[in-house]
C-alpha cells in the first residue's frame, strides 16, 4: 500500500513540474525570430553572402532582397517558415535578372578530338640499307651543304584549347543610379546661425556656420531634412566707428550638406545697416514673413506656409536696436532667410541629421 501510495505521489508530483514548464514556455518575440531566421540563412552557402532583410512582426515574416535563382528564393522561405512561432511568411526576394538569364543560356558544348598518335616510321630491312646506303650518303652530303631553312611547326596535339567561361553571366547587375532632384532659382533657405556675428570684429571673407532651420521641400516632397550644416561668407563687414558711425553687415551662403554629401549653392545677400542717427535697417525687416510665405508654398501649402511665415518673422524682425549699441550683432541662433539665385541639383534624402550634432558656436574676430 505504501508502494502505490509513494508511486502515486512522485506521478502527481511530475505531471505538476511538466505542466509549470509548459505553461512558463513563451513563444518567441519578433527579435528571436530574427535572430533564428537569420542564423538559418547565414549557415546556408548559397545565401549567406546575399544582402537579405528579415522582419518579424506577429508571426508574420516578411524576406526581402536579392537571390540568384528562384530555388535559392524557396529555400529562403522555407528556412523563415520552419522557425518557431513563424505564422505566415511573405516573400518579397526578388531573383537577379542577369542571373536568371545566364540559366537559360545553355553552356556551349566542348567537342574533344580524338588523339591522334603519330605513325611508327618502318624500319628497313639490312637488304634494303645495303642498297641505299650510296644514295643517302649524297642526300646527306646535299643536306649538309644546303642552307639552313625554317623548322616547321610542331604538329598541333590533340588536347582541346582551354575555354574560358562567360563572365557576363556571373557579373553582378550595376547599382541603379541614385534619384537626383533639382532645386529651383527662388527658393528659399532659411538658416539658423549656429556663430555669432559682430559688425565690430567681422572681416570680409570670414566664414560662418548655421543650420536649416525647416526642411526644404520641392513639389511638396521633402528634399533636405531641417538641422543639415549649411555655411557661408561674409561680404562686407563694417564697424560703426569707421564709417560715419554707420555698422554694416553683408552675408552670403555658399554651400549646404545633404546626407555625406556637400553641394555649392548661390544665393542673395542678407544686408543689415545701422544709419548715423542710431536708425537701424536691414533690406529683409518687412518682407520676412513674405519670404517665409512663399518658403511655405514650396515645402506644400498649408502648415508649411504657416511654418515659413513664422520663420520668416523671425529673420526679418529679429535686428538689435542701434539705440542701445552703435554695432550689429546676430547671436547664436538667429533665423535669417536667404533666396537661392541659381538652381542646384543635388541626390535628395530622408535621413535626418544626425542626432546630438551640434557646432559648437564662435564669435567672429
Amino acid at each position: 500500500m505504501k508502494t502505490i501510495s509513494c508511486l502515486f505521489f512522485r506521478s502527481a508530483l511530475l505531471v505538476a513540474v511538466l505542466g509549470l514548464g509548459v505553461g512558463c514556455a513563451k513563444p518567441p518575440n519578433d527579435a528571436q525570430v530574427t535572430s533564428e531566421i537569420q542564423t538559418k540563412l547565414g549557415a546556408d552557402s548559397g545565401l549567406q553572402n546575399k544582402q537579405l532583410t528579415v522582419q518579424a512582426a506577429n508571426g508574420t515574416v516578411t524576406l526581402s532582397g536579392t537571390v540568384d535563382t528562384d530555388a535559392e528564393r524557396e529555400v529562403a522561405a522555407r528556412y523563415a517558415a520552419s522557425a518557431p512561432g513563424v505564422k505566415q511568411v511573405i516573400n518579397n526576394l526578388q531573383v537577379a535578372p542577369m542571373a536568371a538569364s545566364a540559366e537559360s543560356v545553355p553552356a556551349p558544348a566542348v567537342v574533344t578530338p580524338p588523339a591522334t598518335s603519330p605513325a611508327k616510321a618502318e624500319k628497313p630491312s639490312p637488304a634494303a640499307k645495303k642498297h641505299q646506303r650510296p644514295s643517302q650518303d649524297a642526300s646527306n652530303q646535299m643536306a649538309r651543304s644546303a642552307p639552313p631553312t625554317e623548322q616547321s611547326a610542331p604538329p598541333a596535339t590533340g588536347a582541346p584549347p582551354a575555354q574560358t567561361a562567360p563572365q557576363e553571366a556571373s557579373a553582378p547587375p550595376p547599382p541603379p543610379e541614385p534619384q537626383k532632384v533639382t532645386i529651383p532659382s527662388g527658393a528659399s533657405l532659411a538658416v539658423r546661425l549656429v556663430d555669432t556675428i559682430d559688425s565690430a570684429t567681422a572681416q570680409t571673407g570670414d566664414t560662418f556656420h548655421a543650420t536649416l532651420d525647416v526642411p526644404v521641400a520641392v513639389d511638396g516632397d521633402v528634399v533636405i531634412p531641417a538641422h543639415y550644416d549649411v555655411d557661408g561668407h561674409i561680404v562686407n563687414a563694417q564697424a560703426s566707428g569707421k564709417f560715419a558711425g554707420r555698422a554694416l553687415l553683408e552675408l552670403q551662403l555658399d554651400r549646404v550638406k545633404v546626407g555625406e554629401r556637400w553641394y555649392n549653392i548661390q544665393t542673395d545677400h542678407f544686408k543689415q545697416e545701422t544709419g548715423s542717427r542710431g536708425k537701424n535697417t536691414a533690406e529683409k525687416v518687412g518682407g520676412g514673413a513674405i519670404a517665409g510665405a512663399i518658403l511655405g508654398g514650396i515645402f506644400g501649402g498649408g502648415k508649411g506656409a504657416a511654418i515659413g511665415s513664422v520663420a520668416g518673422a523671425g529673420a526679418g524682425g529679429g535686428v538689435q536696436p542701434a539705440s542701445k549699441t552703435p554695432d550689429i550683432k546676430l547671436s547664436s541662433e538667429k533665423i535669417l532667410t536667404f533666396t537661392l539665385q541659381a538652381p542646384v541639383t543635388i541626390v535628395p534624402t530622408t535621413k535626418p541629421a544626425r542626432e546630438g550634432k551640434k557646432l559648437e558656436p564662435s564669435t567672429q574676430q
